[in-house]
């Protein structure tokens, strides 16, 4: 008897069959993706560890994180930016660059070329601190921070003297530019108006730029409750972006190409006296437990907006964060007073110290960097310093430029102990910025409705690699992104295995794939209906029973079971990586397997960005 149930049968693809994941998408970054992806929703949760990822989904396995893992891949070893701030780390996503191609370390930080803005009144001697957060609002109480950037508070340009906008800031391209060059529609949502960093350069990258000012209304981070509500005003416009709107919902506009927000509400139950983490494992206070849940319950609104609006599976969602936070293990926290890190150093030589849970010092007179070093290194204790880089005595150890060639590099870097803060007592009781694990240690997730089965990848990556897999999977060319051509940052391994097309050739004819529509991907192996797959290989199909089947051509008989790892060749167990599984009422099984047991040759290549798999 015939079944209302199809079966799906897994090809391995060459990540799998000949190399590690990584070595194989080095190799296949140059095709362009012709994928089935129209859309890429990116998310940062602020904050958001994978240890946080991992926990809430295992504790809330009805949660909409968890749906998302099931049908996602994710990345067990993602590292964010260094400094771990969070203008270096969106626009790692952004640009697939570190600060050493986008020119950006801090929101607060120095340029040893620009001269100081207007209003501070300090002439035009080059170098100054350049500061972009709330304060280069024309008025940061306002929610829409007075309507625009206040120029007379921005550095200048040392040959026209005029001010230099957060955008004409970065050095490279994002994005946003490159996919509207190609005639995409953009949007994005940010926490300050200084965001207007998004657009790149040409300041135009972004067709929608939603920026609500978080300090507005005497600061949404005073409180749990208040940061929901502030982020619940960057979901509505996800939604209404959704609809076909713009973010206010007051025209319409196209659903954009590359769409998203950051949410901030559990950076700041991290941070919060009385909230944060229990322990070393993760635990999560109450406060924390809410903004993890409010965050979900967000991500909820907008798949189910989605799928209203049949989108969901044309709409590839990336979930990560900007960067950690430190410490995870309460036990660890500790405040210490920033002036002991250069105590004994004359005040005249610091130009700039940014810190959090890191320092970042520029000197007045670089050449007397090692000096300074010898003196900081006096206060390693009473300032709780783990270690001091510099670019003469850190060696290959240094991350950055030269800072002897590069304006904006620091001269020293400080990384204190783990769970040390430069701040005031009371303040806070985590942080971000620095080189830690807990810092640099954050969540990815990629989730299209086409990954079959939950995928984990333990090959180390970086947020950097967000980037080229945006462009390749919404088939734009990766190097049209200038730090990617600096960098060579590469697309996530395996993230464009479910969304890519495919073509099949039987005996060197090109198969009908519009009669091949359930051809999908899991744990890496290439699977389609049984009914598909048996007209494609000219076998025949028997129902045992609703779950049940047997496929059998030119003697060979193999029996699969849903749900199962184990097939019957002739009557003999074999064990699969991937065997039959039951997914939305139909059967999956691997097709390589089943290919290669009936005699066939199996092979496959990438021509125009589309997969082509071989049968002969």
């Amino acid at each position: 008897m015939k079944k209302n149930l199809r079966v799906f049968v897994p090809l391995t693809m060459a990540c799998s069959l000949f190399a590690s994941s990584a070595t194989c998408f080095a190799a296949d970054a140059a095709p362009v993706s012709k994928s089935k992806i129209q859309h890429v929703l990116l998310i940062s949760v602020d904050g958001l560890h994978q240890l946080d990822l991992d926990n809430f989904v295992k504790n809330n396995p009805n949660s909409t994180l968890a749906s998302l893992s099931q049908h996602g891949i994710t990345y067990n070893h993602a590292v964010g930016t260094k400094p771990s701030d969070s203008f270096p780390g969106l626009l790692a996503l952004v640009t697939g660059g570190t600060p050493n191609s986008t020119g950006v370390f801090y929101d607060d930080s120095y340029d040893r070329r620009l001269l100081p803005p207007v209003a501070s009144k300090s002439g035009d001697k080059p170098g100054t601190e350049i500061v972009y957060d709330e304060s280069i609002d024309k008025d940061s109480n306002a929610i829409d921070g007075g309507g625009k950037i206040d120029p007379d508070v921005l550095p200048r340009d040392p040959v026209t003297k005029q001010p230099v906008y957060p955008h004409q800031f970065l050095r490279v391209n994002t994005v946003f530019e490159a996919l509207k060059a190609a005639g995409k529609y953009t949007a994005w949502s940010d926490k300050h108006l200084a965001y207007d960093l998004v657009n790149g350069p040409s300041g135009k990258g972004v067709d929608d730029l939603y920026t609500p000012e978080i300090a507005a209304n005497g600061d949404a981070t005073k409180s749990i409750q208040t940061t929901k509500d502030y982020d619940d005003l960057k979901v509505t416009a996800i939604l209404n972006e959704i609809d076909g709107k713009n973010h206010a919902g007051t025209a319409a506009a196209s659903v954009p190409a590359l769409f998203g927000m950051n949410f901030q509400a559990v950076s700041v139950a991290q941070k919060l006296p009385g909230n944060g983490y229990k322990d070393a494992s993760g635990t999560v206070s109450a406060g924390l437990a809410d903004a993890l849940d409010h965050t979900d319950k967000s991500l909820g609104k907008m798949i189910s907006e989605l799928k209203k609006m049949n989108l969901f599976d044309s709409t590839e969602i990336i979930i990560t964060a900007k960067h950690g936070q430190s410490p995870i293990d309460p036990a660890k926290t500790k405040i210490v007073d920033k002036k002991l890190i250069i105590d004994g150093v004359s005040d005249d030589l610091i130009a700039q110290m940014t810190t959090d849970d890191v320092a970042l010092i520029w000197l007045t007179d670089s050449s007397k960097t090692d000096s300074v070093v010898a003196a900081i290194a006096k206060n390693k204790d009473k300032a709780s310093i783990k270690d001091i880089y510099s670019y003469n005595i850190s060696g290959p150890k240094w991350p950055f430029n030269n800072p002897a060639t590069d304006s904006r590099v620091p001269d020293i870097v400080i990384q204190p102990n783990d769970g040390v803060i430069y701040t005031k007592p009371g303040k806070k009781i985590a942080e971000h910025g620095g080189f830690s694990d807990d810092d640099n240690q954050v969540a990815l997730l990629v989730s299209y409705a086409g990954i079959g089965q939950a995928r984990h990848i333990d090959d180390p990556v970086t947020t950097t690699q967000v980037a080229p897999t945006i462009m390749k999977l919404l088939g734009v060319e990766p190097g049209n992104l200038q730090a990617i051509k600096q960098e060579h940052t590469q697309p996530l391994p395996e993230a464009m295995a479910a969304s890519s097309g495919f073509k099949f050739k039987k005996d060197g004819n090109e198969v009908d794939s519009s009669n091949l529509v359930s051809v999908s991907m899991i744990s890496g192996h290439t699977v389609l209906s049984a009914d598909e797959l048996a007209k494609l290989l000219g076998a025949s199909i028997d129902w045992a029973d609703a779950n049940t089947l047997t496929l059998t051509m030119n003697g060979t008989k193999v029996q699969f079971t849903a749900d199962s790892n184990e097939a019957f060749v002739n009557g003999i167990a074999k064990t699969l990586d991937v065997g039959a599984s039951n997914k939305d009422g139909v059967t999956l099984l691997p097709l390589r397997f089943v290919a290669e047991l009936f005699g066939k040759k199996v092979g496959w290549s990438w021509a125009d960005g589309i997969r082509v798999i071989t049968i002969d």
